[in-house]
């Protein structure tokens, strides 16, 4: 979780736009947000700069929310704090902006072993959340030595969308304290702030597709040959 300070700020003050993310489909932009002196960058996802797709719903800056609400909930903090705003371009979703070393992805991550438990948390998390477009970049590696998972607007559809890069894992045993958040998740109601971003059908889904990941007891393989975004970085 952010500090205090850092969630205020986000959350009540003035945003003022430093610039446009580069190769983003949507508009993705840079923002700072200050109050009573102090400072935080975010990055603003307005609805108006969504491109229409023909198999979500307009608003994906909702499951940016609930992505980070989930994370919270099973205590994994992989998204960076993602708030609701109306900032300068009307409604959307601002998220903490990671200081990272952008050199960096998935595809470098994961030749070093210390970040295989992290790793394999996101793995499980995408299955879960049935993320359609887990790019290699979209795995960052903060200055603090933590690695985060951005990008979660296409996610919980209750259609099989699964695309991700993250396949490395496949066949192996999902780690017992995952397992055990996984089983929290299920054994009561989802969140109301959770509930209130995504549609019912959806967070049943959700629901069913972490009870099967629990009952398969393993990290999938990608046995079609199709589960991978593109581009991949």
């Amino acid at each position: 979780m952010a500090s205090a300070p850092v969630v205020e700020v986000l959350t009540r003050g003035e945003l003022t736009v430093k610039g446009r993310l580069p190769w983003s489909s949507n508009a993705t932009l840079l923002v700072e947000a200050t109050l009573d002196g102090a400072s935080a960058l975010g990055v603003y996802k307005p609805e108006r700069g969504e491109r229409p797709l023909w198999d979500f719903p307009s608003g994906l800056y909702r499951r940016e929310l609930a992505a980070w609400h989930l994370s919270e909930v099973l205590g994994w903090g992989l998204v960076p704090l993602t708030i609701e705003r109306d900032g300068p371009y009307g409604e959307g979703s601002v998220q903490l902006f990671i200081a990272a070393d952008f050199e960096q992805h998935y595809f470098t991550m994961r030749e070093d072993d210390k970040h295989h438990d992290r790793l394999r948390r996101i793995c499980a998390f995408d299955l879960i959340t049935n993320n359609a477009d887990r790019k290699s970049g979209h795995c960052l590696l903060g200055e603090d030595g933590t690695i985060y998972a951005i990008d979660n607007g296409l996610c919980f559809h209750t259609d099989p969308k699964l695309r991700t890069v993250i396949w490395d894992f496949a066949d192996e045993p999902v780690p017992a304290e995952l397992r055990d958040d996984l089983k929290r998740l299920v054994a009561k109601p989802l969140p109301a702030a959770f509930r209130e971003l995504i549609a019912p059908d959806e967070c049943a889904v959700l629901l069913k597709r972490t009870r099967a990941l629990l009952k398969m007891g393993r990290f999938p393989s990608d046995t079609i040959g199709r589960g991978y975004p593109w581009p991949l970085v």
